[in-house]
Parts: C-alpha cells; sequence; structure tokens
C-alpha cells in the first residue's frame, strides 16, 4: 500500500525478539498495522460522494488511482472505498490467477464447463405479468403450474445450465464492479484519516501522538 498511507500510521515499540538479547528495555520500532481506519460512516452510506468504476483486465489498485486521482498513492483510498481488507482475496483476480484458480478448484479444463447448477428462464403469463424470474437457482427439472385466464398452464423445459467457468466468471464481474471516492471529495476523506490515526493519550501504552510501546512480559518473569 502506498507510502502515503503508512506515513500517516503510528509506531509501535514491539518488545525485541533478538535471540541473546538481555536488555529488557530493549523495543524494536515498528509501524502499527494494527491500526486500522475505515471511512467515516456519513460518507459512506452517501452514494453521492462515490462514484461506480469497474476494474478491467488485470488493473491493480494502484493502477486505478492514479487512473482516477492521478496519482498511484491513493490506492489506499481505493481500497477503503470499498472496505478491502486483503487484496488477495478481495481484488479481482488477473487473468493468470484466475487460470491457476480455476485449475486448483476444478482441475482439467474439462471441469470449467461441466454444469455448476441450473437457472430459470422468465415465464410470462397471456398479460406479461412475471410468473418466474430469471435466473433463480433450481433443479434441472423444475416445472411450475399456474393459473391463466381460468386455466390452469402447466411449464417445463424451463431450465438452463450454468457452467463452473461462467458462474466464477459472473463473481469476479460483480467484485469488479467498485465504488470510488470522487475526487472532489477526496480532502475530506484525507483530513478524517488524518484526524483517526494519531494515538489518544491516555492509555497505559501512550507514549506520544505517535507512538505506543507493548508491555515487556521478560519484567514479570
Amino acid at each position: 500500500m502506498a507510502k502515503t498511507y503508512f506515513r500517516n500510521v503510528p509506531d509501535f515499540n514491539y518488545v525485541s525478539r533478538l535471540e541473546g538479547e538481555k536488555n529488557i528495555s530493549e523495543y524494536i520500532r515498528v509501524k502499527n498495522l494494527f491500526k486500522r481506519v475505515k471511512i467515516n460512516e456519513d460518507l459512506f452510506n452517501d452514494l453521492t460522494y462515490f462514484t461506480k468504476y469497474k476494474v478491467v483486465n488485470d488493473e491493480r489498485p494502484d493502477q486505478v488511482a492514479y487512473k482516477v486521482y492521478g496519482t498511484q498513492d491513493y490506492d489506499w483510498i481505493v481500497l477503503l472505498s470499498n472496505n478491502i481488507v486483503n487484496v488477495q482475496s478481495e481484488w479481482p483476480m488477473s487473468n493468470e490467477s484466475f487460470d491457476k484458480y480455476m485449475t486448483n478448484k476444478y482441475g482439467s479444463e474439462e471441469n470449467f464447463f461441466a454444469v455448476h447448477h441450473y437457472e430459470t428462464k422468465e415465464v410470462l403469463d397471456s398479460i406479461d405479468r412475471v410468473i418466474v424470474r430469471e435466473g433463480l437457482e433450481v433443479p434441472s427439472d423444475y416445472s411450475i403450474s399456474y393459473y391463466d385466464s381460468g386455466e390452469q398452464v402447466t411449464v417445463t423445459g424451463m431450465t438452463t445450465p450454468v457452467t463452473n467457468y461462467e458462474y466464477e466468471t459472473r463473481i469476479q464481474d460483480e467484485v469488479r464492479n467498485i465504488y470510488l471516492i470522487k475526487p472532489d471529495y477526496l480532502n475530506l476523506v484525507i483530513q478524517d484519516i488524518d484526524r483517526l490515526m494519531p494515538v489518544k493519550p491516555g492509555g497505559t501504552q501512550y507514549v506520544n501522538d505517535d507512538l505506543v510501546q507493548g508491555d515487556n512480559i521478560r519484567l514479570y518473569s
């Protein structure tokens, strides 16, 4: 994630675990990766602050940030806007990663095109009212009976197969549709992050606004 995010993350004095270290006051200063913020709920729940975006091909968060905000340093804004914590599992797969995923999950390419499940076709009555919506997951032999103009109508052969490949591709297509903070409101988010990141005084581990310190358990052994 971009350095502009991590420069705002406070530090943590981590107890040294170096082999042979005898100094009980020895600490290593590292970034406190447990400190995480999110976009203000008032902003996050108001779609007027966001714009829709579709991730194309093998785009990474930094590439999306460069395209939308003019700098790759706001890749973390892209992730926060979609509440993404784990890029590996929550960001759209690259073509290469998707091929590997399919092979690992389904084995041979022949299995890619085996039936995953069946879905309904749309069924309308004589005045175009929807009796069955398209896309409902059902058994392959699903049928339905209903009354139309006083007569009972039975519809069969109303399912269509969805392959493993189609199923997994749909999931990826859904993940590709993300929301981004509009550039005009970018400073609102950054100012909020700047306000939330500093360490609050008063805790037993507080050192200063940029640093907390863990307990050295060796003091009590």
